[in-house]
């Protein structure tokens, strides 16, 4: 690890695991949800978008892997501290995730695609940022830091993740305006992709 870790405390380690738990809980549900939907023909899929959820996700290790050093004392004000940070960041990623998949429905899937009776989802999170589900990931990716005492691989990290995302939305934006047209180019030009009203 090029970076060396910094010490951390229990309560950060804590909050990531029972933070990871609660997401691991959403996502299921919205993969049952998924297969719950009656099966149609898919109307765009890109299967190349694969291969950038892998990079995303190589950009969500590297902010988790490598040495921890539990040192901190777990009742120190800088532990308890982390500890809430990164349940605050966890409980945050988790809700986005669910109310992102929960509006999407049937549309919602792992790779780059629209169903044949699929529609352009507008509302809940939609309504504010275009890939609420992305700034999910995002925030794990900081409370896997965080919680790590991984801080200085945020260097690496965060390039890598930003890299892997902006390609899936590529692929993703290309289905949506396929499926969509002018309907998708005018949602685009309202609503930004990250941080309403900003980026």
């Amino acid at each position: 690890m090029p970076f060396a870790p910094e010490p951390v405390g229990l309560p950060g380690l804590a909050a990531l695991s029972l933070g990871m738990a609660g997401f691991v809980g959403v996502l299921l549900l919205a993969r049952l949800r998924g297969r719950r939907a009656p099966s149609v023909a898919d109307s765009g899929r890109r299967n190349a978008s694969i291969v950038w959820i892998v990079v995303q996700g190589g950009g969500i290790a590297c902010a988790g892997v490598g040495p921890i050093v539990v040192t901190r004392d777990p009742l120190s004000a800088p532990a308890l501290l982390s500890g809430a940070i990164v349940l605050m960041l966890m409980v945050a990623a988790s809700a986005l995730f669910d109310s992102a998949s929960r509006t999407m429905g049937r549309n919602w899937a792992l790779v780059a695609r629209t169903r044949g009776d699929g529609t352009l989802v507008e509302t809940g999170p939609f309504a504010y940022v275009r890939n609420p589900i992305y700034v999910a990931l995002l925030l794990i990716l900081l409370a896997l830091a965080i919680a790590c005492g991984h801080l200085g691989s945020l260097v690496i990290a965060l390039p890598v993740f930003a890299l892997g995302t902006a390609m899936r939305i590529r692929h993703e934006e290309t289905v949506l305006r396929a499926a969509f047209g002018g309907a998708y180019d005018r949602y685009a030009a309202r609503v930004k992709r990250f941080l309403p009203g900003v980026f």
